[in-house]
Parts: C-alpha cells; sequence; structure tokens
C-alpha cells in the first residue's frame, strides 16, 4: 500500500527551490552530454560524481536521475540532425530522424522525439510507482535463457527493417557479432582475435565503432558527394512541431506498444534502451500498413524507438533500486553512485528509506516534464549551428568525434579505430549496407553469446532448455513472426497482384 503522507513529503522535498535548481540543472546537463557523440549518460554521471560527495543524499540522486532522463533524450537531437547518434541508444532515430531533417523536416522530427521522450519516461515512472514490488520478482525468475532469447528478438527486429535487402543486414549484423568476439573470452579467458595487440583484450568498444560508422561515414560521404553540402535541405530555423492532442489519438497504438515494449525490456537486468529502442522500431514496422514509407521520413519510424528508449531508462531504475541490480550500464554508475553516498539499494531501500524513493521517483517524473522546455532551448542552440557553411560544421564534428572516441579510454587507439570505422562505414552507405545492424550485432553479441553458454552451464549442456521454458518460447514466437511476417505479406501482395491481373484478363 502506498504511503500517501510519505508521496506529499516527497513532493515538498522536491519542490523546494534548491532541489528543483537540480532536477532542471541535471536535465539540462544529461540533454548536453546525450547529444554529443561519445559523451554518454554514463560519462555525465561519472563527471557529475565528484559534485555529489558534500551534497545530501536526496539532492545528489535528484540530480542523477535528472540527468539520466535528460541524456536518453540528448541523444536523438544529433542523431536526427546530423546522423550522428550522440547515445548507442539512439541509432535507431537515424532510420526515419535524419531522412525527415534532410526533407526540411527537422522540427518535426525532433518535437516527436521530445514528445515520445516525455510519455515513454512519464509512463516508465508509473509503472516504477504502481509496479515496482512485482516487477521486480518477475525479473528474478528471468534467467539465461531469456536474455538470449531477448537479443535474438533484437537483432531479427533489426535485420528485418535496417536494410533495403535482408540478406546485406544479416551479413552486417554477423560482421557486428564477429568483432564483439574479439578480446578475453568471458567463461575461460583465453584471447580471441587480439593478433597480439593488448588493447585488445578487453574488447572493442562499440563507441568509437559508433561514431566512426555514422559520423564519420556521412561525412565522408557529404565531401565526396559535393552536390550535397548542406545538413539537411530547408528552413535552418527549426521550430518545434510537438504532437496535439489529435496527433496522440492517431498514433495511441503506437505509442502504448512502445511504452510497454520499453519498460518491460528496460526492467530486465542488463538490457538497457538499445534493444527496446530496436524492437520497438520492428514492431511498428511489422505492424504498419504501408511499411515502404520506413527509412523515408516515417514520423512512427521516430516516436516508436525514442518512446520506447525513454521508458526503459525509467524501467532500468526498477531492478537497480528494488533489487540492487543495475537494469542498463548507465544505472549500474548511478547504482555507485548510491552505495557512495551509504545507500544499499536492494529489498531493504523500500522499507529504510520510502522516502528517497518517492523522491526518485517524482523527480524522473519532473524530469520527463521538464524536457518539453528544455529541448527547446537545446534544439535553438543546434538550430544556430546549421547556419554554418558544412565546410565549418564537417570539421567541428569531426572534431567532436574524436574527442568523444578518445574520451572512452583516453587512448589514440580509439581514434584510429574511430577513423577506420569511419572509412568502412562510408563504403557500406555507398553499397547500401546497414552501419545500424553493425552496430546493433556488436552491442548484443557479447551479451548473446555469454548468456548461451551461461545457460548451457546451467542445464549441463542440456540444449532443450531454450524450448521448454515458456517465456522462451514466447519471445521466439515473436522473433520469428518479425522474420516472417514481411516475406508472407509479400507473398500476399503478389498473390493478390496476380489474381487481379488474371481476372482483368
Amino acid at each position: 500500500m502506498f504511503d500517501f503522507s510519505l508521496m506529499l513529503e516527497a513532493l515538498y522535498v522536491i519542490f523546494t527551490p534548491t532541489n528543483l535548481s537540480f532536477v532542471i540543472g541535471g536535465m539540462m546537463i544529461g540533454v548536453l552530454f546525450g547529444s554529443l557523440p561519445g559523451i554518454s549518460a554514463s560519462m555525465g554521471i561519472v563527471l557529475m560524481l565528484p559534485f555529489t560527495y558534500y551534497m545530501g543524499i536526496i539532492p545528489s540522486c535528484i540530480l542523477l536521475v535528472a540527468l539520466y532522463v535528460g541524456a536518453s533524450y540528448g541523444g536523438s537531437i544529433t542523431a536526427i540532425m546530423f546522423n550522428t547518434p550522440g547515445t548507442p541508444e539512439a541509432c535507431a532515430r537515424t532510420f526515419d530522424g535524419y531522412p525527415m531533417a534532410q526533407q526540411g523536416k527537422a522540427g518535426r522530427a525532433l518535437g516527436l522525439a521530445m514528445s515520445g521522450s516525455a510519455i515513454g519516461s512519464i509512463f516508465s515512472v508509473f509503472a516504477m510507482l504502481f509496479l515496482a514490488p512485482f516487477l521486480s520478482q518477475v525479473a528474478l525468475k528471468i534467467q539465461s535463457a531469456e536474455y538470449f532469447a531477448l537479443t535474438i528478438l533484437g537483432i531479427a527486429c533489426i535485420a528485418s527493417v535496417g536494410s533495403k535487402n535482408l540478406i546485406k543486414a544479416v551479413i552486417t549484423g554477423l560482421i557486428g557479432i564477429m568483432i564483439a568476439l574479439i578480446g578475453m573470452d568471458p567463461m575461460t579467458g583465453v584471447t580471441r582475435m587480439t593478433f597480439g595487440s593488448l588493447s585488445l583484450l578487453g574488447g572493442v568498444e562499440f563507441i568509437p565503432v559508433m561514431i566512426g560508422a555514422f559520423a564519420m561515414a556521412e561525412i565522408l560521404k557529404q565531401i565526396i558527394d559535393r552536390h550535397e553540402t548542406k545538413s539537411f535541405d530547408g528552413d535552418t530555423q527549426v521550430k518545434m512541431e510537438t504532437l496535439t492532442l489529435k496527433e496522440l489519438f492517431i498514433y495511441k497504438v503506437t505509442i502504448i506498444k512502445s511504452a510497454i515494449i520499453g519498460t518491460l525490456i528496460g526492467i530486465l537486468p542488463g538490457t538497457g534502451g538499445s534493444i527496446a529502442a530496436i524492437v520497438s522500431y520492428g514492431e511498428a514496422v511489422r505492424s504498419a500498413k504501408d511499411k515502404a514509407r520506413f527509412g523515408k521520413g516515417a514520423e512512427e519510424g521516430v516516436l516508436a524507438p525514442e518512446t520506447a528508449n525513454n521508458a526503459a531508462a525509467g524501467g532500468a531504475m526498477v531492478p537497480t533500486l528494488v533489487l540492487g541490480i543495475p537494469g542498463s550500464p548507465t544505472t549500474a554508475i548511478i547504482l555507485a553512485a548510491f552505495v557512495l553516498q551509504g545507500l544499499q539499494p536492494g529489498p531493504q531501500l523500500m522499507k529504510e528509506q520510502p522516502l528517497l524513493l518517492y523522491a526518485i521517483f517524482f523527480s524522473m517524473l519532473l524530469a520527463s516534464i521538464v524536457v518539453f522546455f528544455v529541448a527547446r532551448v537545446a534544439v535553438k542552440g543546434f538550430a544556430q549551428v546549421l547556419k554554418l557553411p558544412y565546410s565549418v560544421l564537417a570539421p567541428v564534428i569531426v572534431m567532436f568525434s574524436i574527442i568523444g572516441a578518445f574520451a572512452v579510454s583516453n587512448d589514440m587507439g580509439e581514434v584510429w579505430m574511430m577513423l577506420g570505422f569511419g572509412l568502412f562505414g562510408y563504403f557500406m552507405k555507398k553499397y547500401d549496407f546497414s552501419p545500424a545492424t553493425l552496430i546493433l550485432g556488436l552491442v548484443l553479441g557479447r551479451m548473446m553469446e555469454e548468456n548461451f553458454r551461461r545457460q548451457l552451464l546451467l542445464s549441463e549442456g542440456d540444449y532443450s532448455e531454450f524450448f521448454t521454458r515458456p517465456l522462451t518460447l514466447l519471445i521466439f514466437g515473436f522473433t520469428a513472426l518479425v522474420i516472417f511476417s514481411p516475406m508472407v505479406a509479400t507473398y500476399m501482395k503478389k498473390r493478390k497482384l496476380k489474381k487481379t491481373i488474371t481476372i482483368e484478363e
């Protein structure tokens, strides 16, 4: 049961001038960190940690979770405007967001992303508030087999929508998975495909690969294709166009499905928003009547992954707070920050620090609402940047890309890797391969391998465990639906066309 007196006290705490400024300030800092390539929410929280040492427990928690919410949206700004995802989770927004920007609809795309961000966050906060104890118990019952099935679902979704050619998308995804296998074997510690390089022992960082495959590849493309010298066509006076109440009703199914998908996937420990965004995008394409619109500027292609990504951000806080298990890489940093403050997230936290939990819930809710105002300020700043000639803009993007790649581990090797994947990404774009599929294969590859092998260890080599667990079968069933439904739809369409021609003759 809810303690309404504690809820009111938490609201009073949040709306004190100091804590309110932390919510707004954290939100703005998060949007900034999220929008800069390679400078993710995790890095932003790490950089802010020293400032929280001398703050109280509640103010520091408020600041960090507001930053987390802001960064979840910030990655979409550069993904839409420059085809450069600020965070790995923002990759899916490049599919339709960047084409919209090239058509002069950057304001509309950013408005859709902002609306989806707020709706997804608000939905997940209420899910946290009302369902946290129940959902945490469900999450505990999920084992490696379900996580493996989920990674297969994520790859299946992107393979079906990430490229015009399914075979090319699958090949690129497999390349990403192979790259993810570089480094030390997670089970035995044996080195794999390191070629004697010590810097590869820890594996390939996906942030330099992501920056190279998207940002550097796009710059090379723009430079080589001299006739395309602007970041996008149309008015550089970007005006935000948020969803109206009528449009909310039109897109209600997409929004509700994406919010539920994001929240449920976010609750699973260790998943994060990348899978949620991709699965939601894949479901939006699968259920659409006109699938040809996607990849060319479909509004649902921006709204669905953004809603799911931000819902996953809120959902990831459930296992972090209730179980003490990080729900995503970023919440792992937040968990460490809580421990530094003398807190011990876990089942006892709800009994020992209920006021803190309510304060965190309401600060995330308030930060989700504040995004409507902060996003407008951020977008106006980026709109001024778009007035620059591409000959000036390109070096600025390159500079931030180099900083982002170097900041991962303060190693120039990461910069060279980023540049190498920039060249590789250019040829991928040229020959219609999907950079997003490569990134997803890299992000999910190691998670897929670890959970597959861990489940085999638990079952003593019994493969039937993957096909006898109800939830695993459900996920595999949905995966099959994602893979085969486009093929069936194409077959039915050809059959109908053939029948029509026969009748006419």
